[in-house]
């Protein structure tokens, strides 16, 4: 696995943005999060060592997490990216959006049906959004679709958008103000996949964690391995 980030900074633009730890990260560092730059990274994909082979490794590589893909402020550059992605059929590029309305407006000339090589996920928090952006991502040409519940802030119905999606992956907020994951949230969602035959994923538990109408306040460093120890996973 490869992490990938030709461009850093992003704007909130949606709900579970509150609490981003892209803008926690830069603020620690005194960085102003709405300054998108290229990094020195951008070309990294397509950089080759003496031999002529690649520096980057082929397997999945997790593209713009320190960012959004389909930022505007990345209009020029993007471009770029798509001929790198598309030279490295030996990679599988994922990323993560919650600009999904955009992705029409960003796409190469030759997308057609989409890349083979190209996982797109899109964000979703509550209801309002799921309603708005998985409307549209459905009717979106894209090969390799996924959805992400992360941070999860209400009980949500998407069995409705579920038909072509691959992954859903579901987790809460870690945050010393967290909002509130509620268990039976996600026990819901995994009953709406596996009612769809959809790859269900817990990622994982919200600082402030409901379960059985207790709340739980939980570690930062224990969120991850909380949700792996529900069991609840499933392949489809």
């Amino acid at each position: 696995m490869s992490m990938w980030n030709p461009w850093r900074g992003c704007k909130k633009c949606s709900d579970g943005c509150l609490h981003c730890y892209i803008h926690k990260g830069d603020a620690r560092r005194n960085v102003n999060t709405g300054d998108i730059v290229k990094t020195k990274d951008f070309s990294k994909p397509v950089e080759k060592l003496k031999n002529g082979s690649y520096k980057m490794k082929s397997g999945l590589v997790y593209l713009g997490f320190s960012t959004d893909f389909l930022i505007e402020e990345a209009d020029e550059w993007r471009g770029e990216c798509w001929a790198m992605i598309k030279e490295r059929q030996d990679c599988t590029f994922l990323f993560l959006t919650k600009r999904i309305e955009r992705f029409m407006h960003c796409v190469p000339a030759d997308w057609g049906e989409g890349y083979d090589n190209v996982v797109v996920c899109c964000t979703v928090e509550n209801q309002k959004n799921a309603d708005r952006k998985l409307a549209v991502f459905q009717k979106l040409p894209i090969k390799h679709k996924c959805i992400t519940a992360q941070p999860l802030l209400e009980g949500i119905d998407i069995e409705q958008y579920l038909d072509g999606i691959e992954l859903v992956v579901v987790g809460g907020e870690s945050d010393a103000q967290a909002r509130v994951l509620d268990y039976g949230w996600v026990l819901d969602i995994r009953r709406q996949c596996i009612k769809k035959n959809v790859n269900f994923e817990f990622r994982q538990c919200g600082t402030n964690f409901i379960k059985d109408g207790k709340l739980y306040r939980l570690q930062t460093k224990d969120l991850c391995k909380q949700a792996r120890l529900a069991n609840i996973n499933y392949k489809a």
